[in-house]
């Protein structure tokens, strides 16, 4: 039996998932951990779990050291970066994500903040509620160009609900060439992606290749009318570059879904900034993929403890006589 730590914020005490992992004899405590916390709290929660299935919290190197009985993490989600997965492997602590268990939901997303952000919906709707009467043209997305940062699951879905709307798809990425096989996108190099793309969307995990890609010498190849769509991680966008970008006319404006600090700290550089709108990381929150992140997560967490990992992603760094749990 194990003791399983569940801080997914939506996952709740007698849900399906806690019924799944307590009929195979586990102990389940459920403390979510959504917004900021100090990693003593991080280290208090953790301190009796054996494996856990996650959310957003930083599991640094410090954190997992202090964390003796840690033996499985899974995050319910598609990105791990708040997670050292290498000092993980060196504890002997599998660290498994859920690729594309929410690409749909992103994807459909995707397409509601290119909408809004060309039909100034937002904008619109703040000026009514505060009495105003907008009348400001916006624009269609027919003929527009589409730049996706990235190729994963997520972007790959982004694709036919672009075209479906009329518009043209530019990508770049690092997948290999024989991967890019789809005849309705066209791969370019970032400096043609950036200065082609009506809406560049980010579809890229947060990498030290990554990190503050999109930088004021970024912002200064793209047109002067193009938008920036971010649903993917904050940390690939230079906030203050793109503040300064918005505000001097470099980009019309930007829709983001995840900024670099969650929730969006009150010295943001995005705050007032007209043309920037931030939301609360929802893209991959529906119903749907909540409830498939949840099962699977737990279904992942399972072969774990049983010594036999899925989608874990530092399998390879992981000591190989490390013990399966007894009673998976």
């Amino acid at each position: 039996m194990s003791r399983i730590l569940i801080t997914t914020d939506y996952l709740r005490p007698g849900d399906e998932v806690d019924r799944c992992l307590r009929a195979r004899g586990h102990t389940t405590t459920h403390t979510p951990l959504a917004g900021v916390h100090d990693p003593q709290q991080i280290v208090a929660a953790y301190a009796d779990a054996d494996a856990a299935l996650v959310g957003h919290e930083p599991l640094t190197a410090e954190v997992l050291a202090r964390l003796g009985r840690l033996r499985v993490v899974v995050r319910t989600g598609v990105g791990y970066d708040a997670i050292d997965a290498a000092a993980a492997a060196r504890l002997g602590i599998t660290v498994s994500n859920l690729p594309g268990i929410n690409a749909n939901a992103v994807a459909e997303y995707t397409l509601g903040l290119l909408l809004a952000s060309a039909r100034r919906l937002v904008q619109s709707a703040t000026s009514v509620a505060a009495g105003g009467w907008p009348r400001e043209h916006g624009r269609e997305l027919r003929d527009a160009t589409l730049g996706l940062l990235g190729y994963g699951a997520v972007a790959r879905a982004v694709v036919p609900l672009a075209r479906a709307f009329g518009m043209r798809v530019l990508c770049t990425s690092r997948v290999p060439r024989a991967e890019r096989t789809d005849p309705d996108v066209r791969f370019v190099d970032l400096p043609e992606l950036l200065s082609g793309a009506d809406y560049l969307s980010v579809h890229t995990a947060l990498t030290e290749h990554s990190r503050g890609l999109l930088d004021a010498a970024a912002f200064r190849q793209m047109k002067p009318d193009a938008f920036l769509i971010n649903t993917a991680r904050g940390g690939v966008v230079d906030e203050a570059a793109l503040a300064d970008a918005v505000r001097g006319g470099q980009i019309a404006g930007a829709a983001l879904d995840v900024v670099g600090r969650e929730p969006l700290p009150a010295d943001s550089p995005l705050r007032g900034v007209d043309g920037i709108v931030v939301y609360s990381h929802l893209a991959g929150q529906t119903a749907e993929a909540r409830a498939a992140a949840g099962l699977e997560g737990a279904a992942e967490l399972l072969a774990s403890l049983a010594g036999r990992p899925q989608r874990a992603v530092n399998a390879g760094l992981l000591p190989a006589d490390a013990p399966p749990d007894e009673n998976p």
